[in-house]
Protein backbone atom coordinates (compact mmCIF):
# COMPACT_ATOMS: atom_id res chain seq x y z
CA UNK A 1 0.00 0.00 0.00
CA UNK A 2 1.68 3.72 -0.57
CA UNK A 3 2.38 5.73 1.87
CA UNK A 4 0.33 8.77 2.68
CA UNK A 5 1.33 11.85 1.64
CA UNK A 6 1.86 12.98 5.64
CA UNK A 7 3.59 9.98 6.71
CA UNK A 8 5.83 10.85 3.50
CA UNK A 9 6.04 14.36 4.76
CA UNK A 10 6.67 12.87 8.53
CA UNK A 11 9.42 10.80 7.29
CA UNK A 12 11.54 13.46 4.98
CA UNK A 13 11.45 15.85 8.29
CA UNK A 14 12.70 12.42 10.01
CA UNK A 15 15.55 11.88 7.68
CA UNK A 16 16.27 15.05 6.63
CA UNK A 17 19.19 16.91 7.91
CA UNK A 18 20.13 20.69 7.39
CA UNK A 19 23.65 19.31 6.80
CA UNK A 20 21.91 16.82 4.20
CA UNK A 21 20.17 19.43 2.54
CA UNK A 22 22.92 21.66 2.18
CA UNK A 23 25.34 18.77 0.80
CA UNK A 24 22.47 17.91 -2.00
CA UNK A 25 21.95 21.53 -2.68
CA UNK A 26 25.81 22.22 -3.35
CA UNK A 27 25.68 18.57 -5.55
CA UNK A 28 22.90 19.68 -7.51
CA UNK A 29 24.21 22.99 -9.05
CA UNK A 30 25.16 20.88 -11.48
CA UNK A 31 22.54 19.89 -13.30
CA UNK A 32 20.99 23.28 -12.95
CA UNK A 33 23.87 24.53 -15.26
CA UNK A 34 22.81 21.94 -17.46
CA UNK A 35 19.37 23.38 -17.92
CA UNK A 36 20.85 26.51 -17.57
CA UNK A 37 23.12 26.39 -20.62
CA UNK A 38 20.20 24.07 -22.59
CA UNK A 39 18.13 27.00 -22.84
CA UNK A 40 20.00 30.54 -22.51
CA UNK A 41 20.32 31.17 -26.08
CA UNK A 42 16.26 30.64 -26.13
CA UNK A 43 14.82 33.96 -25.84
CA UNK A 44 17.48 36.49 -26.78
CA UNK A 45 18.10 34.18 -30.13
CA UNK A 46 16.63 37.26 -31.98
CA UNK A 47 19.16 39.48 -30.69
CA UNK A 48 22.63 37.41 -30.34
CA UNK A 49 21.74 36.62 -34.03
CA UNK A 50 21.80 40.10 -35.03
CA UNK A 51 17.83 39.94 -36.00
CA UNK A 52 16.69 42.43 -33.81
CA UNK A 53 19.76 45.12 -33.48
CA UNK A 54 18.95 48.01 -31.65
CA UNK A 55 21.02 51.40 -33.47
CA UNK A 56 21.17 53.26 -29.93
CA UNK A 57 22.10 50.45 -27.65
CA UNK A 58 25.13 50.77 -24.92
CA UNK A 59 27.44 48.47 -25.47
CA UNK A 60 28.77 46.67 -22.32
CA UNK A 61 32.52 47.03 -23.09
CA UNK A 62 33.74 49.05 -26.58
CA UNK A 63 35.15 46.17 -27.62
CA UNK A 64 32.26 43.72 -27.56
CA UNK A 65 30.23 44.04 -30.23
CA UNK A 66 26.30 44.27 -29.58
CA UNK A 67 25.45 40.89 -31.56
CA UNK A 68 27.13 38.22 -33.51
CA UNK A 69 25.49 37.60 -37.25
CA UNK A 70 24.36 34.30 -37.82
CA UNK A 71 22.24 32.03 -39.82
CA UNK A 72 19.71 29.10 -38.93
CA UNK A 73 21.98 26.65 -39.69
CA UNK A 74 24.91 28.78 -37.56
CA UNK A 75 22.77 29.19 -34.73
CA UNK A 76 21.42 25.50 -34.42
CA UNK A 77 25.32 24.47 -34.34
CA UNK A 78 26.46 27.05 -31.76
CA UNK A 79 22.81 25.58 -30.15
CA UNK A 80 23.87 22.17 -30.57
CA UNK A 81 27.59 22.06 -29.77
CA UNK A 82 27.05 22.14 -26.44
CA UNK A 83 25.48 18.63 -26.01
CA UNK A 84 29.02 17.43 -27.94
CA UNK A 85 30.92 18.68 -24.72
CA UNK A 86 28.55 16.97 -22.71
CA UNK A 87 29.50 13.69 -24.69
CA UNK A 88 32.56 13.96 -23.80
CA UNK A 89 31.98 14.77 -20.04
CA UNK A 90 29.57 12.14 -20.08
CA UNK A 91 31.65 9.56 -21.13
CA UNK A 92 34.71 10.68 -18.63
CA UNK A 93 32.57 10.96 -15.57
CA UNK A 94 31.55 7.70 -14.99
CA UNK A 95 34.82 5.88 -15.01
CA UNK A 96 37.10 9.09 -13.24
CA UNK A 97 34.21 9.37 -10.65
CA UNK A 98 34.01 5.45 -9.66
CA UNK A 99 38.46 6.10 -9.45
CA UNK A 100 38.53 8.93 -7.51
CA UNK A 101 35.32 9.45 -5.79
CA UNK A 102 31.85 11.32 -6.57
CA UNK A 103 33.32 14.98 -4.83
CA UNK A 104 36.60 15.09 -6.75
CA UNK A 105 34.51 14.87 -10.14
CA UNK A 106 32.05 17.27 -9.05
CA UNK A 107 34.66 19.91 -8.01
CA UNK A 108 36.54 19.13 -11.58
CA UNK A 109 33.34 19.98 -13.61
CA UNK A 110 33.51 23.28 -11.41
CA UNK A 111 35.99 24.49 -13.40
CA UNK A 112 34.13 24.31 -16.90
CA UNK A 113 31.51 25.97 -15.27
CA UNK A 114 33.69 28.87 -14.60
CA UNK A 115 35.85 28.92 -17.66
CA UNK A 116 33.44 28.24 -19.96
CA UNK A 117 30.32 31.21 -19.18
CA UNK A 118 33.40 33.47 -19.21
CA UNK A 119 34.35 32.54 -22.97
CA UNK A 120 30.43 32.68 -23.91
CA UNK A 121 29.81 36.24 -22.36
CA UNK A 122 33.08 37.81 -23.85
CA UNK A 123 32.97 36.18 -27.00
CA UNK A 124 33.48 38.66 -30.29
CA UNK A 125 33.20 35.68 -32.73
CA UNK A 126 30.85 33.05 -33.15
CA UNK A 127 34.10 30.12 -32.89
CA UNK A 128 34.81 31.37 -29.16
CA UNK A 129 30.92 31.71 -28.11
CA UNK A 130 31.40 27.81 -29.88
CA UNK A 131 34.48 27.20 -27.69
CA UNK A 132 32.68 28.22 -24.48
CA UNK A 133 29.57 26.38 -25.05
CA UNK A 134 31.06 23.15 -25.78
CA UNK A 135 33.77 23.91 -22.08
CA UNK A 136 30.53 24.46 -20.46
CA UNK A 137 28.91 21.73 -22.11
CA UNK A 138 32.18 19.09 -20.47
CA UNK A 139 30.76 20.19 -17.15
CA UNK A 140 27.03 19.85 -18.09
CA UNK A 141 27.83 16.46 -19.07
CA UNK A 142 29.85 15.32 -16.44
CA UNK A 143 27.23 16.92 -13.68
CA UNK A 144 24.20 15.14 -14.93
CA UNK A 145 26.37 11.99 -14.42
CA UNK A 146 27.92 12.01 -11.06
CA UNK A 147 25.55 14.26 -9.46
CA UNK A 148 22.60 11.71 -9.83
CA UNK A 149 24.72 8.99 -8.00
CA UNK A 150 25.98 11.04 -5.84
CA UNK A 151 22.25 12.34 -4.91
CA UNK A 152 21.45 8.46 -4.94
CA UNK A 153 24.22 7.02 -2.52
CA UNK A 154 23.63 9.87 0.31
CA UNK A 155 19.89 10.06 0.36
CA UNK A 156 17.76 7.82 2.75
CA UNK A 157 16.72 4.76 1.50
CA UNK A 158 13.36 5.34 1.49
CA UNK A 159 13.18 8.74 -0.15
CA UNK A 160 15.80 7.84 -2.88
CA UNK A 161 13.11 8.07 -5.49
CA UNK A 162 11.61 11.62 -3.75
CA UNK A 163 15.85 12.83 -3.76
CA UNK A 164 16.34 11.22 -7.18
CA UNK A 165 13.79 13.77 -8.48
CA UNK A 166 16.04 16.45 -6.66
CA UNK A 167 18.57 16.13 -10.56
CA UNK A 168 15.53 16.84 -13.11
CA UNK A 169 14.03 19.94 -10.48
CA UNK A 170 17.33 21.47 -10.54
CA UNK A 171 17.36 21.04 -14.84
CA UNK A 172 13.95 22.33 -14.80
CA UNK A 173 15.37 25.28 -12.24
CA UNK A 174 18.18 25.66 -14.20
CA UNK A 175 15.92 26.22 -17.49
CA UNK A 176 13.24 28.45 -15.54
CA UNK A 177 15.93 30.73 -14.56
CA UNK A 178 17.57 31.31 -18.07
CA UNK A 179 14.42 31.83 -19.50
CA UNK A 180 13.44 34.53 -16.71
CA UNK A 181 16.72 36.23 -17.53
CA UNK A 182 16.13 36.01 -21.13
CA UNK A 183 12.69 37.51 -20.72
CA UNK A 184 14.04 40.95 -19.29
CA UNK A 185 17.66 41.27 -20.58
CA UNK A 186 17.51 40.08 -24.21
CA UNK A 187 18.17 42.91 -25.85
CA UNK A 188 21.11 45.32 -26.98
CA UNK A 189 24.27 43.67 -25.74
CA UNK A 190 22.51 42.64 -22.07
CA UNK A 191 22.42 38.82 -23.38
CA UNK A 192 25.57 38.75 -22.43
CA UNK A 193 24.58 38.86 -18.50
CA UNK A 194 22.52 35.93 -19.40
CA UNK A 195 25.49 34.01 -20.70
CA UNK A 196 27.86 35.39 -17.49
CA UNK A 197 25.59 34.20 -15.02
CA UNK A 198 26.47 30.60 -15.27
CA UNK A 199 29.91 31.62 -14.19
CA UNK A 200 28.82 33.49 -10.91
CA UNK A 201 26.89 29.74 -10.40
CA UNK A 202 30.11 28.03 -11.00
CA UNK A 203 32.02 29.87 -8.58
CA UNK A 204 29.38 29.21 -5.70
CA UNK A 205 29.14 25.63 -6.52
CA UNK A 206 33.24 25.52 -5.82
CA UNK A 207 32.34 27.02 -3.08
CA UNK A 208 29.90 24.89 -1.86
CA UNK A 209 31.76 21.62 -2.41
CA UNK A 210 35.00 22.29 -0.73
CA UNK A 211 32.15 22.06 2.55
CA UNK A 212 31.05 18.71 2.01
CA UNK A 213 31.93 15.05 2.42
CA UNK A 214 32.21 12.05 -0.61
CA UNK A 215 30.01 9.67 -0.80
CA UNK A 216 30.12 7.15 2.26
CA UNK A 217 29.02 4.33 0.30
CA UNK A 218 31.87 5.18 -2.06
CA UNK A 219 34.18 5.18 0.42
CA UNK A 220 33.34 2.18 2.54
CA UNK A 221 33.54 0.64 -0.68
CA UNK A 222 37.41 1.38 -1.41
CA UNK A 223 38.25 0.81 1.95
CA UNK A 224 36.95 3.57 4.68
CA UNK A 225 34.56 2.10 6.73
CA UNK A 226 35.41 4.57 9.64
CA UNK A 227 35.27 7.41 7.32
CA UNK A 228 32.17 6.43 5.68
CA UNK A 229 29.89 5.85 9.15
CA UNK A 230 30.87 9.07 10.03
CA UNK A 231 30.06 11.08 7.24
CA UNK A 232 26.45 8.89 7.20
CA UNK A 233 26.52 9.94 10.98
CA UNK A 234 26.54 13.44 10.32
CA UNK A 235 24.27 13.48 7.19
CA UNK A 236 21.63 11.90 9.24
CA UNK A 237 21.91 13.17 12.40
CA UNK A 238 22.54 11.97 15.76
CA UNK A 239 19.54 9.59 16.89
CA UNK A 240 19.13 7.87 13.27
CA UNK A 241 19.86 3.99 12.91
CA UNK A 242 22.36 3.62 10.48
CA UNK A 243 22.75 -0.22 11.04
CA UNK A 244 20.40 -0.88 7.94
CA UNK A 245 22.15 1.24 5.87
CA UNK A 246 25.89 0.27 6.29
CA UNK A 247 24.89 -3.42 6.22
CA UNK A 248 23.92 -2.46 2.51
CA UNK A 249 27.13 -1.35 1.88
CA UNK A 250 28.42 -4.65 1.55
CA UNK A 251 31.62 -4.31 3.57
CA UNK A 252 33.11 -6.07 6.62
CA UNK A 253 30.55 -5.08 9.22
CA UNK A 254 33.01 -5.78 11.88
CA UNK A 255 33.36 -1.89 11.66
CA UNK A 256 29.84 -1.46 12.40
CA UNK A 257 30.56 -4.18 15.51
CA UNK A 258 33.42 -2.15 17.16
CA UNK A 259 31.04 1.03 17.25
CA UNK A 260 28.34 -1.86 19.05
CA UNK A 261 30.94 -3.01 21.25
CA UNK A 262 31.99 0.92 22.38
CA UNK A 263 28.06 1.24 23.67
CA UNK A 264 27.95 -2.36 25.10
CA UNK A 265 31.15 -2.59 27.11
CA UNK A 266 31.56 1.43 27.61
CA UNK A 267 35.06 1.62 25.71
CA UNK A 268 36.27 4.98 25.70
CA UNK A 269 36.15 6.89 22.35
CA UNK A 270 40.14 6.26 21.43
CA UNK A 271 40.18 3.10 22.00
CA UNK A 272 37.44 2.44 19.30
CA UNK A 273 38.67 4.48 16.89
CA UNK A 274 41.73 2.76 17.27
CA UNK A 275 40.42 -0.43 16.57
CA UNK A 276 38.26 1.16 13.53
CA UNK A 277 41.22 2.71 12.44
CA UNK A 278 43.08 -0.34 12.51
CA UNK A 279 40.48 -2.47 10.95
CA UNK A 280 40.68 0.22 7.57
CA UNK A 281 44.22 -0.42 7.08
CA UNK A 282 43.82 -4.06 7.20
CA UNK A 283 41.20 -3.30 5.12
CA UNK A 284 43.43 -1.64 2.94
CA UNK A 285 46.53 -3.55 3.10
CA UNK A 286 47.58 -6.05 0.50
CA UNK A 287 48.62 -8.18 3.27
CA UNK A 288 46.10 -8.17 5.53
CA UNK A 289 44.18 -10.82 6.68
CA UNK A 290 40.83 -9.54 6.33
CA UNK A 291 41.70 -8.48 2.63
CA UNK A 292 40.85 -11.49 1.04
CA UNK A 293 37.28 -11.25 2.38
CA UNK A 294 36.24 -7.70 2.24
CA UNK A 295 34.25 -6.10 -0.23
CA UNK A 296 35.38 -3.09 0.63
CA UNK A 297 37.16 -2.48 -2.63
CA UNK A 298 34.76 -3.40 -5.81
CA UNK A 299 36.57 -4.15 -9.13
CA UNK A 300 34.38 -1.33 -11.69
CA UNK A 301 33.52 -1.83 -14.45
CA UNK A 302 34.35 -0.61 -17.96
CA UNK A 303 32.41 0.96 -20.52
CA UNK A 304 33.00 -1.29 -22.77
CA UNK A 305 32.75 -4.17 -20.08
CA UNK A 306 29.15 -3.72 -19.35
CA UNK A 307 27.63 -3.60 -22.94
CA UNK A 308 29.74 -6.52 -23.81
CA UNK A 309 28.97 -8.50 -20.05
CA UNK A 310 25.92 -10.56 -20.32
CA UNK A 311 24.82 -9.55 -16.90
CA UNK A 312 24.96 -6.10 -17.58
CA UNK A 313 23.84 -5.77 -21.33
CA UNK A 314 20.15 -5.70 -20.55
CA UNK A 315 20.38 -2.97 -18.20
CA UNK A 316 22.73 -0.97 -20.61
CA UNK A 317 19.95 -1.42 -22.91
CA UNK A 318 17.28 0.00 -21.08
CA UNK A 319 19.01 3.24 -19.40
CA UNK A 320 20.29 3.65 -23.14
CA UNK A 321 16.19 3.17 -24.53
CA UNK A 322 14.60 5.29 -21.75
CA UNK A 323 17.20 8.30 -22.38
CA UNK A 324 16.74 8.31 -25.56
CA UNK A 325 13.01 8.32 -25.18
CA UNK A 326 13.92 11.21 -22.77
CA UNK A 327 14.79 12.96 -26.09
CA UNK A 328 13.39 12.16 -29.03
CA UNK A 329 9.82 12.35 -28.06
CA UNK A 330 11.01 16.19 -28.48
CA UNK A 331 11.20 18.30 -24.93
CA UNK A 332 14.19 20.25 -25.93
CA UNK A 333 12.69 21.50 -29.17
CA UNK A 334 10.55 23.43 -26.53
CA UNK A 335 13.12 23.98 -24.03
CA UNK A 336 15.74 25.64 -26.84
CA UNK A 337 13.32 27.00 -29.38
CA UNK A 338 9.84 27.57 -28.44
CA UNK A 339 10.89 31.09 -28.62
CA UNK A 340 10.80 30.87 -32.35
CA UNK A 341 8.87 27.83 -32.33
CA UNK A 342 5.81 29.62 -31.22
CA UNK A 343 6.53 32.90 -32.30
CA UNK A 344 3.91 33.08 -35.81
CA UNK A 345 1.19 31.19 -33.73
CA UNK A 346 1.66 33.80 -30.51
CA UNK A 347 3.41 36.69 -31.77
CA UNK A 348 2.92 38.82 -28.59
CA UNK A 349 3.45 36.46 -26.31
CA UNK A 350 5.47 33.17 -27.02
CA UNK A 351 8.35 34.65 -24.96
CA UNK A 352 6.42 34.81 -21.94
CA UNK A 353 4.99 31.34 -22.70
CA UNK A 354 7.81 30.02 -22.48
CA UNK A 355 8.91 31.26 -19.01
CA UNK A 356 5.23 30.02 -18.03
CA UNK A 357 6.18 26.56 -19.45
CA UNK A 358 9.37 26.55 -17.73
CA UNK A 359 7.40 27.11 -14.51
CA UNK A 360 5.22 24.29 -15.22
CA UNK A 361 7.46 22.24 -16.06
CA UNK A 362 9.52 22.83 -12.28
CA UNK A 363 6.13 22.64 -10.56
CA UNK A 364 4.82 19.39 -11.95
CA UNK A 365 8.30 17.67 -11.15
CA UNK A 366 8.14 18.82 -7.99
CA UNK A 367 4.79 17.61 -7.40
CA UNK A 368 5.06 14.37 -9.17
CA UNK A 369 8.26 13.57 -7.03
CA UNK A 370 7.19 10.81 -4.87
CA UNK A 371 4.88 9.55 -7.74
CA UNK A 372 7.83 7.24 -8.93
CA UNK A 373 7.92 5.79 -5.08
CA UNK A 374 4.51 5.22 -5.50
CA UNK A 375 3.22 4.02 -8.09
CA UNK A 376 6.96 2.70 -10.08
CA UNK A 377 9.52 3.98 -12.33
CA UNK A 378 8.34 1.77 -15.36
CA UNK A 379 4.70 3.34 -14.57
CA UNK A 380 5.52 7.12 -14.70
CA UNK A 381 7.60 6.60 -17.79
CA UNK A 382 4.88 5.17 -19.53
CA UNK A 383 2.09 7.37 -18.74
CA UNK A 384 4.90 10.03 -19.84
CA UNK A 385 5.30 9.04 -23.04
CA UNK A 386 1.76 8.60 -23.77
CA UNK A 387 0.90 12.34 -22.67
CA UNK A 388 4.04 13.45 -25.11
CA UNK A 389 2.85 11.24 -27.98
CA UNK A 390 -0.98 12.63 -27.80
CA UNK A 391 0.01 16.10 -27.44
CA UNK A 392 2.76 16.23 -29.88
CA UNK A 393 0.00 15.33 -32.31
CA UNK A 394 -2.08 18.28 -31.08
CA UNK A 395 0.36 20.57 -31.00
CA UNK A 396 1.31 19.84 -34.93
CA UNK A 397 -2.94 19.67 -35.22
CA UNK A 398 -2.81 23.45 -33.64
CA UNK A 399 0.21 24.86 -35.49
CA UNK A 400 -0.69 24.22 -39.09
CA UNK A 401 -4.28 25.16 -38.27
CA UNK A 402 -3.16 28.28 -37.04
CA UNK A 403 -5.63 27.29 -33.76
CA UNK A 404 -3.62 29.62 -30.89
CA UNK A 405 -6.31 27.86 -28.22
CA UNK A 406 -5.12 24.26 -29.71
CA UNK A 407 -1.62 24.88 -29.90
CA UNK A 408 -0.74 26.70 -26.54
CA UNK A 409 -3.30 23.99 -24.50
CA UNK A 410 -1.09 21.20 -26.33
CA UNK A 411 2.43 23.05 -25.35
CA UNK A 412 1.37 22.86 -21.53
CA UNK A 413 0.06 19.13 -22.07
CA UNK A 414 3.75 18.52 -23.63
CA UNK A 415 5.77 19.83 -20.98
CA UNK A 416 3.36 18.54 -17.65
CA UNK A 417 3.62 14.87 -19.28
CA UNK A 418 7.08 15.01 -19.46
CA UNK A 419 7.15 16.11 -15.80
CA UNK A 420 5.28 13.12 -14.66
CA UNK A 421 7.81 10.57 -15.49
CA UNK A 422 10.37 10.89 -18.63
CA UNK A 423 12.08 14.14 -16.82
CA UNK A 424 13.17 12.74 -13.10
CA UNK A 425 12.97 9.04 -13.93
CA UNK A 426 15.56 8.20 -15.78
CA UNK A 427 18.25 9.15 -13.55
CA UNK A 428 16.73 7.39 -10.96
CA UNK A 429 16.50 4.06 -12.51
CA UNK A 430 19.95 4.01 -14.22
CA UNK A 431 21.34 3.82 -10.88
CA UNK A 432 18.67 0.91 -9.56
CA UNK A 433 19.17 -1.62 -12.86
CA UNK A 434 22.80 -2.46 -11.58
CA UNK A 435 24.80 -3.05 -9.27
CA UNK A 436 27.67 -0.24 -7.79
CA UNK A 437 30.67 -1.62 -9.32
CA UNK A 438 28.83 -1.08 -12.84
CA UNK A 439 26.63 2.09 -12.14
CA UNK A 440 29.50 4.35 -13.52
CA UNK A 441 29.74 2.83 -16.65
CA UNK A 442 25.85 2.56 -16.87
CA UNK A 443 25.58 5.99 -16.39
CA UNK A 444 28.12 6.75 -19.04
CA UNK A 445 26.04 4.65 -21.31
CA UNK A 446 22.84 6.28 -20.66
CA UNK A 447 24.33 9.81 -20.91
CA UNK A 448 26.49 9.32 -24.08
CA UNK A 449 23.11 8.21 -25.40
CA UNK A 450 21.20 11.22 -23.88
CA UNK A 451 23.89 13.77 -25.08
CA UNK A 452 23.84 11.91 -28.90
CA UNK A 453 20.18 12.18 -28.86
CA UNK A 454 20.04 16.01 -27.57
CA UNK A 455 22.61 16.66 -30.15
CA UNK A 456 20.31 15.54 -33.14
CA UNK A 457 17.24 17.00 -31.60
CA UNK A 458 18.97 20.78 -30.94
CA UNK A 459 21.15 20.65 -34.06
CA UNK A 460 18.28 19.27 -36.85
CA UNK A 461 14.86 20.55 -35.46
CA UNK A 462 15.16 23.89 -36.12
CA UNK A 463 16.95 22.53 -39.65
CA UNK A 464 13.98 19.77 -40.02
CA UNK A 465 11.09 22.09 -38.91
CA UNK A 466 12.17 25.04 -41.53
CA UNK A 467 12.15 22.28 -44.52
CA UNK A 468 8.47 21.15 -43.58
CA UNK A 469 7.44 24.35 -43.89
CA UNK A 470 7.25 25.48 -40.31
CA UNK A 471 3.74 24.67 -39.95
CA UNK A 472 4.19 22.29 -36.80
CA UNK A 473 4.76 18.68 -38.94
CA UNK A 474 7.81 18.01 -37.37
CA UNK A 475 5.80 17.16 -34.55
CA UNK A 476 4.34 13.92 -35.79
CA UNK A 477 7.55 12.49 -35.85
CA UNK A 478 8.18 13.18 -32.37
CA UNK A 479 4.61 11.21 -32.11
CA UNK A 480 5.69 8.59 -33.86
CA UNK A 481 9.09 8.10 -31.65
CA UNK A 482 7.06 8.06 -28.67
CA UNK A 483 4.87 5.19 -30.04
CA UNK A 484 8.12 2.91 -30.60
CA UNK A 485 9.83 3.69 -27.42
CA UNK A 486 6.47 3.27 -25.28
CA UNK A 487 6.51 -0.15 -27.03
CA UNK A 488 9.96 -1.41 -26.20
CA UNK A 489 10.26 0.19 -22.60
CA UNK A 490 7.03 -1.88 -21.80
CA UNK A 491 8.47 -5.08 -23.49
CA UNK A 492 11.95 -4.67 -22.05
CA UNK A 493 12.62 -2.29 -18.84
CA UNK A 494 11.95 -3.69 -15.50
CA UNK A 495 10.13 -2.18 -12.66
CA UNK A 496 12.51 -1.12 -9.85
CA UNK A 497 10.40 -0.11 -7.25
CA UNK A 498 10.80 -1.91 -4.06
CA UNK A 499 13.14 -4.04 -4.90
CA UNK A 500 17.05 -4.79 -3.06
CA UNK A 501 19.33 -5.16 -5.61
CA UNK A 502 20.26 -5.23 -9.27
CA UNK A 503 19.79 -8.89 -9.26
CA UNK A 504 16.05 -8.86 -7.90
CA UNK A 505 15.33 -6.30 -10.51
CA UNK A 506 16.03 -8.77 -13.43
CA UNK A 507 14.90 -12.09 -11.52
CA UNK A 508 18.53 -13.47 -11.36
CA UNK A 509 20.01 -15.30 -8.13
CA UNK A 510 22.36 -13.37 -5.83
CA UNK A 511 25.71 -12.75 -7.41
CA UNK A 512 27.30 -14.97 -4.59
CA UNK A 513 24.74 -17.59 -5.66
CA UNK A 514 25.86 -17.53 -9.50
CA UNK A 515 29.94 -17.31 -8.62
CA UNK A 516 29.30 -20.75 -6.37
Amino acid sequence: MAPSSDSLFSALLRDTTAYLCFTLLSAALGPFQFGYHLAELNAPQAVITCEKKSINSASIHPSLPQCLPMNVDQFAFVSSIFTLGGLVGALLAGPYCNKYGRLRTMRLMTISFVVGPAFQSLATNVPLLSVGRIISGIGAGAGVVVVPIYISEISPPKEKGLFGALTQIMINLGILTAQLLGYFLSKDSLWRIILATAGVVGALQFIGLILVPDSPKWLAEHGYPQRAREILRRLRGHIANLDEEVKAWNVDSSSQDICMRRVRFKLPATSADGLLAEEESLIRSPTGSHTSNSKSGPTAIGIFAALLHPTYRPAVIAVIAVMLAQQLTGINSIVMYSVHLLSALLPTSAALLSVGLSVLNLVMTTLCAPLSDKIGRKTCILLSIAGMGTSSILLAAGISRGIQILGAAATLLFVASFAVGLGPVPFILSNELVGPEAVGATQSWALAANWIATFAVSQFFPILNKALGENGRVYYLFAAFAAVFGLFIAWWVPETKGKSGADEVWGRQPSRERLE
